[in-house]
């Protein structure tokens, strides 16, 4: 069963170390996101339950994420991931080897919502993004590698799209990665939200957050 791990929380603030296979948000009656529990959560304290989601991890992805419990702070915390103030990393096992230990990888994506899939286009597509990350190789597991990845766009499954489109898909991804598409049942994806910093909403603190992830991929097992 899942279930919520708050790491931090004030009056204005949630952070939760979303598990794997969780929505944030979910219309399906049968199956509750994050936001939902937290919402139950909340009125089960007897607090006013006001939840704003600020910023999405895909379903099959772990780590941090940051809610916000006024309009004000949801408003604060907006303008920071639109201006991209805020520090976004990732940790990823990805399949293969990279041949150089930090490489920056920079593509146009463009957004098939008939599909919720992207793909990496040409620049020349004006209904293209630009989508900009910067990876750093940790260490070798086997014959794939983990990685830690710097954020510095946020498009659409941009991560799993662009390391996919390098040669070097996530391990466990449904999605983009060629040897786990036609798997049946639930695949742990090898990508965690590991680390977050943001301008506290109303005190203006920088606040600091990471996480290790769960999934034993990452481990080597």
């Amino acid at each position: 069963m899942k279930k919520i791990n708050i790491i931090y929380e004030d009056k204005y603030i949630i952070v939760c170390h979303k598990q794997a296979g969780v929505a944030v948000q979910t219309k399906n009656i049968r199956q509750q996101g994050l936001e939902g529990m937290l919402l139950n959560e909340l009125a089960s304290r007897g607090e006013k339950p006001e939840i704003y989601v600020v910023h999405r991890l895909d379903q099959p992805v772990e780590g941090i994420i940051v809610f916000a419990k006024t309009k004000e702070a949801a408003s604060s915390l907006s303008r920071q991931f639109a201006k991209k103030d805020m520090v976004k990393e990732y940790l990823a096992v990805v399949s293969g080897k990279f041949d150089e230990k930090e490489v920056r990888l920079e593509d146009y994506l463009l957004k098939d919502g008939k599909s919720n899939t992207s793909h990496v286009v040409d620049s020349s597509n004006l209904q293209a993004k630009i989508a900009v990350l910067d990876l750093k190789v940790i260490k070798d597991i086997g014959d794939n590698q983990l990685v830690k990845i710097h954020l510095k766009t946020g498009r659409h499954h941009q991560i799993r799209v662009q390391l996919a489109n390098s040669g070097h898909p996530i391990i466990g991804d449904k999605k983009y990665n060629p040897d786990y598409v036609n798997q049946k049942g639930f695949v742990q994806t090898a990508l965690c939200a590991h680390r977050i910093v943001f301008e506290h909403p109303e005190n203006k603190k920088i606040m600091e957050f990471s996480v290790q992830p769960e999934a034993e991929t990452f481990y080597g097992n």
